[in-house]
């Protein structure tokens, strides 16, 4: 198995003049003009004084330019920290003061103002979106560096830090096998090659735009349409010559929105593919109504990149997200014994592969608590495996309601609540409440025009549903709080409800 910097360059070698970046509006880029330009900052990283090991913490817009600086990272042996263009500088301060990267990279806007933390151990430079920045400026004046670090498949790779949600924010420790063995299983699984053209219009400080599209794309020798962001209207347009899509739930909603969305339109994708949270059931079937195409739904997380997979040939079931990748093993287990459960028994989902982390940067405590004896890794999801063997996802442990004693799975109540007429998304979670400890409670976003209220949701639940899990409130709102890759951000909801039964 090749490192996917290795891989990279066999990508080179085997087709120098092939386009990796196809940029709308702006040049294309070649796999041969990506690889000068990978060892142009290779050449300055080495000059700035980056060692094997060394962190390199990136926080710059969507652009090519920064996926070659990537793969500059790997060339050199350091170890790639993206980061959310969203952070504050307060959550800068954190994850530099944690991470104690040697290189921090900035945008050409922030830069002056990034200055201000450089010190003897701490380089700051910048790169822009339209090829410019203090690190663009030496890489053109630089002479390639053309030999790369050797790394082990063990050895650091990147570092991902968790959303931090709930308590300090933690840095996932990947290493190169762990990269490029869950491209290998993904390669695979979705019959992914060199003749694939993707529409990327992620962004790429997350598992899914990084180390699943690009990385895939680099590694198979595919074309990348590269999007600064998503656009319904375009990403159509663009279908005419492409082949596979990876998105968010948002994207699918947004496309379905449009008029031009048909069987047509989409005759030459052969794939679409949706993660990073929960695609609404019903959405799933409006699409492949639509367009004959059924989405394919995959299940990973930021600690072990992918796990599971709806089939590329077979069933491609509406909230399920499928079964394990190749060379990983999922159970679901009991939450406070760990025992494992039989299929159709909600419980604790485990993963085992070569796909999982290493553990948490500087966090060995946390880390072994994370883990089983038997190297299982607790990815803190809830789920059941079905008589079809299809995993699916029921919530969070964090976002488990207790109510008056018993357990209630919000994914369910959800399900039910999104199945009503004028009722576009639900949210379900538990509030602090004087007599049942938690309260079950649910926030609606309804249909414009749409004439429901508290008592009917509730009372249209009433057969449906035991009276423990029934909620006990329900709020209408005009939209639910989302992170940059859809997920619907409960903690935010609870902290802004928190006072309800008070």
């Amino acid at each position: 198995m090749q490192t996917i910097h290795e891989s990279f360059i066999a990508s080179v070698e085997a087709e120098p003049g092939k386009v990796l970046f196809e940029r709308p509006g702006l040049s294309d880029i070649t796999y041969a003009q990506a690889r000068d330009l990978t060892e142009r900052f290779a050449a300055v990283l080495t000059e700035i004084g980056v060692r094997p090991g060394d962190r390199v913490a990136v926080q710059t817009e969507k652009s090519a330019e920064a996926i070659c600086l990537y793969l500059a990272v790997l060339q050199v042996g350091g170890v790639y920290l993206p980061l959310n263009t969203a952070y504050t500088g307060a959550e800068i301060d954190y994850f530099l003061g944690d991470a104690a990267p040697r290189l921090f990279v900035c945008t050409p806007a922030t830069l002056a103002a990034h200055k201000a933390r450089e010190s003897d151990g701490l380089r700051v430079e910048s790169l822009g979106a339209d090829a410019d920045g203090s690190l663009m400026a030496r890489a053109l004046a630089a002479s390639p560096r053309r030999d790369r670090v050797a790394r082990a498949m063990s050895d650091h790779a990147a570092i991902l830090y968790t959303s931090g949600t709930t308590g300090r924010s933690k840095g996932a420790v990947l290493t190169h096998g762990n990269l490029a063995s869950n491209v290998a299983a993904l390669l695979e699984s979705w019959h992914y090659t060199g003749q694939d053209r993707l529409i990327h219009a992620l962004p790429i400080f997350h598992t899914h735009g990084l180390f699943v599209a690009a990385n895939m794309s680099i590694v198979a020798g595919a074309t990348m349409i590269w999007l600064a962001k998503f656009d319904g209207e375009q990403a159509i347009d663009l279908m005419a010559d492409a082949t596979v899509l990876m998105g968010v739930p948002t994207f699918y909603t947004r496309l379905l929105k449009s008029g031009r969305l048909n069987r047509e339109t989409t005759a030459r994708m052969r794939l679409f593919v949706s993660g990073s949270a929960p695609l609404l059931a019903e959405d799933h079937r409006a699409f492949e109504d639509r367009t004959g195409h059924a989405i394919l739904e995959r299940y990973g997380m930021t600690e072990t990149c992918m796990i599971t997979t709806n089939p590329y040939d077979g069933a491609r079931k509406p909230g399920a997200v499928g079964m394990p990748l190749p060379g990983i093993a999922i159970r679901v287990t009991d939450r406070e014994t760990g025992a494992s459960l039989p299929q159709g028994e909600i419980g604790a989902i485990e993963v085992k592969g070569p796909n999982v982390f290493e553990g948490y940067w500087q966090m060995p405590e946390k880390t072994a608590s994370e883990f089983r004896k038997d190297g299982f890794f607790i990815t803190g999801d809830l789920g059941q495996i079905g008589e079809d063997g299809y995993l699916r996802i029921v919530g969070r442990d964090k976002d488990l309601v207790i109510s008056g004693g018993y357990n209630v799975y919000p994914k369910e109540i959800e399900s039910l609540i999104d199945d009503l007429p004028g009722v576009v998304e639900s949210a379900v979670i538990g509030l602090a409440h004087p007599d049942l400890g938690e309260g079950v409670t649910a926030i609606v976003v309804p249909q414009k025009g749409a004439n429901l209220d508290e008592a009917g949701v509730i009372a249209a639940l009433g057969d449906r549903l035991a009276r423990y899990k029934q909620p006990k409130r329900v709020i209408f709102v005009e939209e639910l709080p989302r992170n940059v890759m859809g997920k619907v951000q409960k903690a935010e909801l609870r902290k802004r409800h928190a006072d309800l039964y008070r």
